[in-house]
């Protein structure tokens, strides 16, 4: 099974690359999505997060109070590196874990936005960078999610550079230009990722 890594800054486009894929019938593992489940309820993250900031952690039917956890990290440093100490580590088994169980699809995409940041490169066949300029980067966020631009200016400070994410792709989407260039670079890639298959066969 080809493995395959996608990855690009807030605004990129990232997710569209992945939906249109998935809409090819390739296989999606979504780290946004796992790591929404590794703190539900009863999931052992859950329970060591608890452990380590209290219970007011948690909201009255049992769930995650995000907000709360957001400012606390936002406002302690330490408390972000304990976090990111107990997730992490659960994101990643499991994303393994879901790339691994693929099946009846060509190849498999792991759609993960930290993916430079967190060391994941060497355990993909590809990895594919969705890039585009930072003021695009900017501009769409602020249509999509109506943020202040110092605030997308903040989540693009705490990913990995445009320039680092670069350096470690095999595959680059080009996506400063329209809808119709970025449909026809995404059959591209699948085309070429079906070759690569082949080849190997």
């Amino acid at each position: 099974m080809l493995k395959v890594g996608l990855t690009g800054g807030i605004g990129s486009g990232k997710s569209t690359v992945a939906k249109t894929l998935q809409s090819k019938g390739i296989t999606l593992v979504d780290a946004d999505q796992i790591a929404r489940e590794v703190v539900a309820p009863g999931e052992t993250a859950l329970i060591e997060i608890t452990e380590a900031f209290g219970p007011e952690i948690l909201l009255q039917d049992g769930t995650l109070n995000r907000t709360g956890l957001k400012q606390r990290i936002f406002s302690d440093p330490t408390a972000k590196k304990t976090l990111e100490s107990i997730l992490h580590p659960s994101i990643r088994q499991r994303i393994f874990q879901r790339v691994e169980e693929a099946h009846d699809t060509p190849y498999v995409v792991a759609d993960i936005p930290l993916l430079v940041e967190n060391n994941y490169p060497s355990y993909f066949d590809r990895v594919v960078v969705v890039d585009c300029t930072e003021a695009q980067q900017i501009a769409r966020v602020q249509s999509r999610d109506e943020l202040a631009e110092a605030q997308i200016k903040s989540i693009m400070q705490s990913q990995a550079s445009r320039q680092a994410r670069l350096a470690v792709a095999t595959d680059i989407v080009d996506n400063t230009g329209d809808l119709a260039s970025l449909e026809t670079q995404i059959e591209k890639l699948h085309e070429t990722l079906l070759s690569l298959i082949q080849s190997s066969a």
